[in-house]
């Protein structure tokens, strides 16, 4: 088992991404970077060893094996309030047996609203407007190899498109979670995302008219080139440590290190008060170079967000009519779920959720 951990540690830290701020816009596809997920955005995305369910496709897909049935969630983010910016999510996973692993599948639809169509001769509009097609799609595996490793990777389909000019991409996400200690209080976990070839956009809108000039001046259409551009590898390590209080109150805490191919790298520092699954409360912080800066800009922040983050869960047992393995009355469970993390400028981002598992 220690052969296997340090293993992957050691491969994990061969493939790490190198922190590159010199390098922040550079990349494309920056919405894989948008936790969107209600429990995990209020720990800032910290929960990379205990994450579960279809949740952990946006973390750590290892934590999709730990979903027992059928998991359900629906979730709308209010990205930035005051960017009229909104995600919605549906994630779906189910288990396929005790040694068959779980399949997961989320949907990232973003709505960014309404822009005014321009073109080199009507530079300043009056041809209405158009809408932008951002989503992305994942297909997870995930299994449980023994009571402690949980294994699982993800294949994400990107898509951003106008009506005339679009991009296509894919990413790849792998993942390993390691429990131990009594009632698993040790949960530790590695995942590294969004690895894959670059895009390029390509479609109509990037044809025009060019003159020739020759003996014969003549004009062609011809497709204008475009760069490529990278997606946002991460790599993130975390763990946390579970403090029994009586049989009612668990108090967890969570550290993790999240290392940026195209942006500072962070750590952070999170907890979560849990009363018997009912209620959750989370708060986390996360720190990177120049969080505390008043403005953004080389002297300050790099980043709207000014790194805390709070959550809270509600959650309510319905009886499902059916045994567990140890021939007790089963329960299925609802939750409702949401999230804030400050922003300076906007006025903060909110998810909410709800989550069903039979």
């Amino acid at each position: 088992m220690k052969k296997i951990l340090t293993l992957v540690v050691l491969c994990a830290a061969w493939l790490m991404p190198q922190a590159q701020p010199e390098r922040v816009g550079q990349a494309g596809a920056t919405e894989l970077l948008i936790n969107t997920m209600p429990r995990s955005s209020g720990l800032n995305g910290l929960d990379i060893g205990s994450t579960d369910g279809i949740e952990s496709a946006m973390v750590n897909p290892a934590g999709v094996a730990r979903t027992t049935g059928t998991e359900l969630l629906f979730s709308h983010s209010r990205w930035l309030v005051g960017s009229d910016i909104g995600v919605n999510v549906f994630g779906f996973s189910q288990s396929l047996g005790p040694d068959a692993g779980t399949l997961g599948l989320n949907v990232n639809a973003f709505s960014l609203g309404d822009f005014v169509r321009t073109t080199v001769q009507q530079p300043d509009g009056q041809l209405g407007t158009f809408r932008m097609t951002y989503f992305n799609i994942g297909l997870s595996y995930a299994k449980k190899f023994t009571d402690r490793i949980h294994v699982g990777t993800t294949v994400r389909v990107i898509n951003q498109s106008t009506p005339e000019v679009a991009a296509t991409g894919v990413a790849f996400d792998a993942g390993i979670q390691y429990r131990a200690g009594v009632k698993d209080r040790i949960k530790l976990g590695i995942a590294l995302r969004n690895v894959g070839p670059t895009m390029q956009f390509s479609g109509d809108g990037l044809a025009g008219r060019v003159l020739f000039q020759s003996n014969n001046d003549y004009t062609s259409t011809v497709n204008l080139p475009t760069s490529t551009f990278e997606i946002p590898t991460v790599l993130s390590m975390g763990g946390s440590y579970d403090f029994f209080l009586g049989d009612a109150l668990t108090l967890s805490t969570t550290a993790a290190f999240i290392s940026n191919s195209f942006y500072f790298n962070q750590g952070g520092i999170g907890l979560a008060l849990n009363y018997k699954d009912f209620v959750v409360l989370r708060g986390s912080f996360l720190y990177e170079p120049g969080i505390f800066g008043e403005v953004i800009g080389v002297d300050g922040r790099y980043n709207a967000y000014t790194g805390f983050a709070t959550g809270a869960t509600f959650q309510i047992p319905v009886r499902n009519g059916k045994l567990d393995a140890n021939g007790n009355e089963s329960f299925s469970a609802f939750s409702l779920d949401m999230s804030y993390r400050t922003t300076n400028p906007f006025g903060g981002t909110f998810v909410f959720g709800a989550r069903i598992d039979v």
